[in-house]
């Protein structure tokens, strides 16, 4: 907990654009954030119309953010892994879940049960970082150590690492059926732009994460 709360502000405020992209239009969406931080993202999909109702699951209060917002219609303050939120079953028509399944014992369990919040045919979003990426890679092989840092791929507090593969399984279950899987450049742009002129060869170890979009059958 106290690696947690020693992140600086903006990982828990920055605006997830990368995953909003990936949000259907429609005005009526009611969308549920697992690992939501400050609500920013939430409140960026209210103000743009992109839902009517948004709700929030956050392992920890964060005085001074969007949690406190009247525009998030319910909040959860726990660990995911140990308590459920008392939120409608088969309601929700997106589940966003960035960057918070590589922090998780058991992510397996923990993707079976938010899909119980997930109305049929709705979707989860899903991000997580990518340990192939080529330079985490040569370090390990170069340096002959499996070095955490205070920040990225290797963030002390990631528990388990995805290649694309492994996060496409992951998202493979009785109930979801991946039906998008990206690379994700929303931190480095640059090396997207990159990968895009070779064509996307390169991606499987160009992008710092990957993003999967599955549907409830």
């Amino acid at each position: 907990m106290l690696l947690y709360k020693q992140k600086r502000g903006i990982y828990f405020t920055q605006i997830r654009e990368d995953l909003i992209a990936h949000i259907p239009y429609n005005p009526s969406n009611r969308i549920l954030e697992i690992g939501a931080g400050g609500c920013a993202t939430l409140v960026a999909i209210k103000e743009r119309q992109l839902a009517t109702e948004v709700a929030a699951v956050e392992l920890f209060d964060l005085p001074h953010t969007d949690q406190s917002n009247p525009l998030i219609d319910r909040l959860f303050i726990g660990n995911i892994e140990h308590e459920l939120p008392d939120y409608p079953l088969n309601y929700y028509d997106v589940i966003l879940c960035g960057d918070v399944l590589e922090h998780l014992v058991d992510p397996w369990r923990v993707v079976k049960q938010i899909t119980r919040f997930l109305k049929t045919g709705g979707i989860i979003i899903v991000s997580c970082p990518n340990i192939r990426e080529v330079f985490t890679l040569s370090k390990i092989l170069i340096t002959g150590s499996f070095a955490y840092q205070e920040s990225g791929i290797m963030d002390k507090t990631h528990l388990r690492f995805f290649c694309k593969k492994d996060l496409v399984e992951l998202m493979t279950t009785d109930e979801l059926v991946p039906v998008k899987a990206i690379p994700n450049y929303f931190i480095t742009p640059r090396r997207g732009n990159f990968s895009r002129f070779h064509f996307g060869i390169l991606d499987a170890f160009m992008a710092p994460q990957n993003i999967v979009v599955s549907q409830k059958r």
